[in-house]
């Protein structure tokens, strides 16, 4: 890529769901975001963004966080800062995972959940999560730094039976 299309720089994850029926335990989504190093990009994730946090140097950000789906449009939303990030770190793995404090739920349990990936203006996916339905926690998109320094994006939606705090461990792995 040249000239003006200089490949991905800042990127938005934005999440959305529906609320629970009155009465019953709030459906609690999280974004997740696993930064794995240039040197080992199938490993541990070097640290994950999620819960309310950031990562170490403010490239990656959870800018909302929603425990019930509850308001207008996005519930949760999360900045990723790639041409900030560090050489060191050649892959980002994003993704969604079900809080499961009041019982378990899928993403099939949970209506109309959708997320969308944006590069500025431009949408780069979209997914409501209807092929992974029967899951917990999914994994939507990785991006990977090509050997020029340039940040593409490939959609990864697969689906895991893991708690949060699991899927955190499992997200990055090679699954080809």
């Amino acid at each position: 890529m040249t000239g003006l299309n200089k490949g991905l720089q800042k990127i938005e994850v934005a999440l959305k769901w529906d609320p629970s029926p009155l009465g019953e335990p709030p459906h609690d989504l999280d974004i997740v975001a696993g930064t794995y190093r240039a040197a080992d990009p199938y490993g541990a994730p070097a640290y994950l963004v999620h819960f309310d946090s950031r990562s170490p140097d403010g490239t990656i950000n959870l800018n909302r966080d929603s425990r019930t789906g509850q308001g207008l449009g996005t519930d949760e939303s999360m900045t990723l800062e790639l041409e900030r990030l560090s050489p060191e770190y050649a892959r980002v793995v994003v993704g969604i995972t079900i809080q499961q404090g009041s019982g378990r739920k899928t993403f099939g349990d949970v209506p109309n959940t959708s997320v969308r990936i944006l590069n500025g203006y431009t949408e780069l996916m979209t997914s409501d999560f209807t092929g992974v339905s029967e899951a917990t926690s999914a994994t939507v998109a990785v991006f990977t730094r090509d050997d020029a320094g340039e940040w593409g994006i490939q959609s990864a939606i697969r689906g895991f039976d893991a708690d949060p705090e699991g899927f955190g461990q499992l997200m990055g792995k090679d699954y080809s």
